[in-house]
């Protein structure tokens, strides 16, 4: 995977090779990109994992890593839950 040196912003202190070959990379492009990516970060995204691996990922993983704001935006588009969230982090995150 090949990343596009516009992603590279979401990530300072990490190299390309980590975040295309480091345990767990997958997940943090994932959470990044869909926080705070913008929308040619997105389609990148997309077209790497496609909406499917997109969809389980976030079912996955959504509810713990991304803010209930990013959360609820994403269950929408993808059409699916998040899973639960973290315990507290309503506490944390509350909006």
């Amino acid at each position: 995977m090949t990343l596009p040196a516009s992603l590279l912003r979401l990530f300072p202190g990490y190299d390309e090779e980590e975040l295309t070959t480091g345990e767990g990379a997958r997940s943090l492009l994932c959470e990044r990109t869909l926080e705070d990516g913008d929308s040619a970060d997105l389609r990148w995204l997309v077209r790497e994992l496609g909406e499917q691996g997109l969809s389980v990922w976030f079912g996955a993983h959504g509810g713990r890593r991304l803010s209930a704001r990013s959360r609820a935006f994403w269950a929408l588009v993808l059409g699916r839950e998040s899973g639960p969230a973290s315990p507290g982090a309503s506490q944390l995150w509350p909006l």
